[in-house]
């Protein structure tokens, strides 16, 4: 951890919304003149989109079914744990950015499903922010949530997830149903083992709980949407956050635990404004002292 160069992160599954909160800290980001340097998970792929399905291949064949992004032998982890530690000591580090479309790849001249040639990361920035599945891995050769200042988990219940995954890449990646659903089953063991600890790490948990029927997500027409949802707030170290202060901004919420706190979907994005804002704050004055 570092306070002259943080390093902040979001850690959560593909289809959990984890660019949903990227887009809250964004805004805050904006708004309170910090100079970010923006961090994707994907860009710390081990292999390129044509390589992942070759390797996946091989490894069938040699009866392993579950590799997957979710594991550390398809990601550089090691990497982000070094880039996180270099950018804590002198603010520095190289970067890259994964092509998903070909709307992102064309400006660079490149294929989709490709990479950008690592990059110095600009000098003089405020902060480093990351957001993708493995802001809180740890195991015992690798540390990448050691060096995080704030970690932060989003985390809906698994079936709204599933429904959140489906709509996503039926929408907007052209996979049919099956495919995604055989991603999922591949999937699944590296998720117990590698993304569900992670929130166990965190600063603070947002898990997101549909207030509708979800019993079968491989049916499901449509995502709950933020009103027929709510969404359980868990905070690691409850000392320091203001209780009253979020249950009279935030109508129809209510405390279950010491920790934790619930309320309205549809108030999710005003009530990371109201947490991060202070916690941000309070980094930015750390790093001033800290020069």
């Amino acid at each position: 951890m570092s306070k002259k160069f943080p390093v902040i992160a979001i850690t959560g599954s593909s289809g959990a919304g984890t660019t949903t909160v990227k887009k809250s800290f964004q805004h805050i980001f904006r708004r309170e003149l910090i100079n970010a340097h923006i961090i994707e998970g994907d860009s710390f792929h081990r292999y390129n989109r044509i390589e992942m399905r070759a390797k996946m291949a091989e490894a069938e064949k040699a009866g392993l079914k579950h590799l997957s992004h979710f594991g550390p032998d398809a990601n550089l982890l090691q990497d982000l744990s070094d880039l996180f530690a270099g950018y804590g000591k002198d603010g520095t580090g190289r970067s890259r950015l994964y092509l998903h479309d070909p709307s992102e790849a064309e400006p660079f001249g490149l294929t989709e499903g490709t990479f950008t040639p690592w990059q110095d990361i600009p000098a003089g920035t405020d902060l480093l922010f990351y957001e993708g599945l493995h802001g809180g891995y740890a195991d015992e050769n690798t540390d990448v949530a050691e060096h995080v200042d704030l970690l932060v988990g989003v985390v809906p219940i698994i079936n709204l997830e599933w429904i959140q995954k489906l709509h996503r890449d039926q929408a907007s990646r052209g996979y049919s149903k099956e495919a995604v659903v055989e991603t999922i089953l591949r999937r699944m063991p590296d998720y117990v083992k590698y993304i569900c600890p992670q929130f166990s790490k965190t600063h603070v948990n947002f898990q997101r709980v549909p207030i509708v029927d979800t019993s079968n997500p491989f049916v499901a027409r449509d995502i709950p949407t933020p009103d027929e949802s709510m969404v359980i707030i868990r905070f690691t170290n409850p000392k320091g956050i203001d209780f009253s202060y979020l249950l009279s901004m935030l109508d129809n919420s209510w405390m279950t635990r010491p920790n934790s706190i619930v309320i309205p979907g549809g108030k999710m994005g005003l009530a990371m404004q109201l947490i991060f804002t202070p916690m941000i704050l309070k980094i930015m004055d750390q790093k001033k002292k800290a020069f």
